[in-house]
């Protein structure tokens, strides 16, 4: 249920209440943002009667056959007490054919809007063309700021769990949060901010976003060369035209700290301004793992004109952190009753054990800034120019790859590297409302630009690079360094450029009021220029890559019928292409693969709104995935691992149930439940490929998820908040896939099974706060099971989920 924060300069431009000779009237009005921009998918009712509308497109609502008397328009805020609007029908005034409200400088207040009961009402910024998300033939969830605000959300992945289908399925050194959904992982493609890619490398500040979008399967068509799974959007807070703000304390389990400040109002009638930023200062329940974080992100609204407004916004985040490789794993032991698989197990030590060296660090420096030019120029056409740059950079050094034998002894390794990236984009657009003949179209047109340029600094080690051995299992096998070495030199520079461009048309027709299609298709050109690097132990040699350009055409078709107002069927096909690394045995770069996505769907709204409930059945499949070439281009055995063909296949299907409900005035409920079965249906079964049948890694069969709010708006305990959340990870295979693989002295194929399973995992969460006018207290109680589980990246990185643990938060809003 998502919730928009605004200020209402003017809560009604026209209330206009028309009277009838025969006793009954109507109710009309609209609702617009102070800069006069119509606000979609308010609830509005009238008190005592079972009436209930949504405003649409225009902000606009109307009530109709209407007895005359005196009335109380309701607007539904979640958790908040409700704005109550007095009308009468007709007006009193016997010679007024309408009723105007006006709202004096008192009035004037900060009120936070529900987006129905529902989470078929509202659209996506992240879908560009404004189409409802009720017409929309595709998943779509949006995670508001309500729930950010009750879950006193830390990092992306508090937001994520909330999404039905889509998990933190990895956590690499805990250095970053990868996600997966529908078996397709989300890396920096898949993850954007306002529109534009996000390098996923710095974990983004939830405090500053007004709601995360999930668009659920393909996305190729807007943006590209993104995985079918789906992709994640966070939305930032924007400047208002009326003052207002808060400033909040929060405090939590393991020393964390950290004050926060968002403040925003008008520099005069044409421009706005917001900013907000933090602080955060924390240490972990891992031992000698600290964090520390400082963001800002100013941002400015200017009104150009009535109808052209500019949005100019940057950020900055500096985080300095301990690299944490988790628990590691050790190689199984065989008499032991094996939870393990594929001879590996999770080292058996309490989750707080710390297997790096006090010294390691990880400092991440993000800085981004965009503008979105937006013109209208009517009632019906309107263009988007968007632009941005990302400037990022990481140094690291840290010990790694905790991988102990069979009786824990491990030698830790060493990594010292520096990442920075530079990254230009931009994007026009044009929306478009129009009919031929009884036909109507709601029309999208675009291009988009991106210029991608990473150096990667990787350091070397003499004369190895172990730093020391330790055990696993037995702290006191031997003396463990806690230096920092010194024998590192710089040793490579790589610079990898790359450009994508595309263009692409979208058009939603609706044939009747019940049957629409949506077709489109989008170009795409992504050209990745040879890599070049610099040998900086070689006297500064050069060596080269090969330059390769993927080109690729991503249709998209879907059907809705609505059969009534609250119900949606659909069914979609679209296509997505994923680039790949090797060649062909001709030496020519291997294509992309090309990936087709099914989806069919319901979604049904129930008592005007208050109850939800969407079911998703999907199929992706991969029909050209990239394996080891089983001949060389002699007709002999291949051998070179380089040498690659489109061959295999692997086949994602799944199922998505989602709920969501307002059953009482004050209570909401978000529920979901999704099943995958992300597999390998074809391949080679030569060196290097995959196991036929097997599960990909990462990839649980079952998630679901469940959260609840309920706060009293009566009574001696009005403002009080509770809530709960119950999250749920299944099984999943860990490590890397199985591989047919070649014994070197035998000469004979056999698999390679590093394979091991991870259990599956229930955390529950609970919350209780207060508010009191202007000043508000929230605390949650997470994970009160003390459940202990872990994210995995391959079989190196093992890093425990929390344990039993507490935040609260403090807050004082304007």
């Amino acid at each position: 249920m998502k919730r928009i924060v605004m200020i209402l300069a003017t809560l009604f431009t026209a209330l206009t209440v028309i009277a009838q000779s025969t006793g009954t009237g109507s109710i009309e009005g609209f609702i617009t943002t102070p800069d006069g921009k119509a606000v979609a998918n308010v609830n509005v009712s009238i008190k005592g009667l079972k009436k209930h509308v949504i405003t649409d497109e225009k902000g606009k609502f109307a009530f109709t056959d209407i007895p005359f008397g005196k009335y109380i328009l309701v607007y539904s805020f979640e958790n908040e007490v409700s704005q109550e609007i007095p009308v009468t029908v007709p007006p009193e005034k016997n010679d007024a054919a309408s009723y105007n409200l006006a709202l004096n400088g008192r009035e004037l207040k900060e009120v936070i809007v529900r987006i129905g009961g529902s989470i078929n009402q509202g659209t996506a910024s992240i879908g560009k063309s404004g189409i409802p998300i009720m017409d929309l033939p595709q998943a779509v969830t949006i995670i508001g700021q309500s729930t950010i605000e009750n879950q006193q959300a830390q990092r992306l992945s508090d937001v994520v769990k909330n999404v039905n289908g889509v998990y933190l399925g990895g956590a690499r050194a805990s250095t970053q949060e990868t996600f997966y959904a529908r078996g397709y992982s989300l890396g920096n493609t898949n993850t954007f901010k306002n529109g534009f890619r996000a390098n996923s490398g710095a974990m983004p500040e939830m405090s500053a976003i007004e709601s995360v979008e999930v668009l659920k399967g393909g996305a190729a068509l807007l943006y590209g060369n993104v995985t079918p799974g789906g992709i994640i959007n966070m939305v930032t807070k924007k400047p208002k035209f009326v003052f207002g703000g808060e400033v909040n304390m929060r405090i939590g389990s393991f020393d964390l700290y950290k004050p926060a400040i968002d403040i925003y109002g008008p520099i005069n009638k044409s421009i706005a301004y917001r900013v907000n930023g933090t602080y955060e200062k924390a240490n972990s329940f891992r031992d000698h793992v600290h964090s520390e974080r400082f963001y800002v992100n100013p941002s400015i609204l200017f009104k150009i004109r009535e109808k052209t407004k500019l949005t100019v916004q940057g950020d900055y985040l500096q985080h300095e952190f301990t690299p944490d490789f988790g628990i590691g794993t050790m190689n199984a032991d065989t008499s032991l009753p094996a939870s393990t698989v594929g001879g590996k197990r999770v080292t058996p030590v309490s989750r707080n054990t710390f297997f790096g060296a006090p010294w390691q660090y990880a400092k991440t420096k993000q800085a981004t800034a965009s503008f979105e030019l937006n013109h209208q120029f009517n009632d019906n056409w309107q263009i988007n120019a968007l632009g941005g740059y990302q400037d990022y950079e990481r140094d690291y050094f840290s010990t790694e790859r905790i991988q102990g034998n069979i009786k824990g002894k491990f030698a830790r390794p060493l990594g010292k590297t520096n990442n920075k990236q530079d990254y230009f984009t931009g994007q026009l657009f044009l929306n478009g409302n129009f009919n031929t003949g009884a036909i109507s179209h709601k029309l999208l047109v675009g291009i988009d630009y991106e210029n991608d340029k990473t150096v990667n600094l990787a350091a070397s080690f003499s004369p190895n690079i172990t730093y020391d051995t330790i055990n696993l299992l037995d702290p006191s096998a031997y003396t463990a360094r806690t230096d920092i070495p010194s024998n590192w030199k710089w040793n490579t520079s790589a610079k990898s450029p790359v450009t994508r461009l595309g263009s692409y048309i979208q058009d939603l027709i609706s044939i009747t009021d019940q049957i629409k299609l949506l077709a489109g298709v989008r170009w795409s050109f992504q050209q990745a220029n040879p890599v070049q690097t610099i040998y900086l132990q070689k006297n500064d040699s050069l060596g080269y890559g090969t330059i390769q350009i993927d080109k690729a055409f991503s249709p998209r078709v879907g059907l809705v019928y609505q059969p009534t107002s609250r119900t949606t069927v659909f069914a979609s096909y679209s296509n997505s292409f994923s680039p790949n690394s090797g060649r062909d045995i001709y030496e020519n770069p291997l294509k992309p693969s090309i990936i087709d996505q099914y989806e069919v769907g319901v979604k049904n709204d129930f008592f005007e709104g208050l109850l939800s409930a969407n079911l998703t059945i999907y199929r992706i499949i991969n029909n050209n995935l990239s394996q080891m070439a089983l001949l060389d281009r002699n007709g002999n055995v291949n051998s070179n691992t380089n040498y690659r063909e489109l061959t295999g296949q692997t086949t994602s299907d799944g199922v998505e149930l989602d709920f969501k409900s307002h059953p009482l005035k004050g209570w909401d409920i978000l529920a979901g439940y999704s099943y995958n079965y992300m597999r390998y249906t074809k391949t080679a079964g030569n060196t290097g490929s995959f196991l036929e049948g097997e599960r990909l890694v990462n990839n649980p069969a079952h998630t679901a998820n469940a959260t609840t709010f309920y706060t009293f708006e009566k009574g001696i305990i009005k403002g009080l908040k509770l809530g709960a959340g119950v999250y749920y990870v299944g099984e999943r295979n860990a490590g890397w896939n199985t591989q047919y693989a070649l014994d070197n002295q035998t000469k004979e194929q056999y698999l390679n099974d590093r394979l091991f399973k991870v259990k599956g995992f229930t955390t529950v969460d609970i919350s209780a706060g207060y508010t009191y006018k202007k000043l508000s207290l929230i605390a949650k109680l997470a994970n009160i099971g003390n459940t202990f589980n872990y994210y995995i990246h391959e079989n190196y990185s093992i890093n425990p989920i929390p344990p039993r643990n507490f935040v609260v938060t403090a807050g004082y809003k304007f």
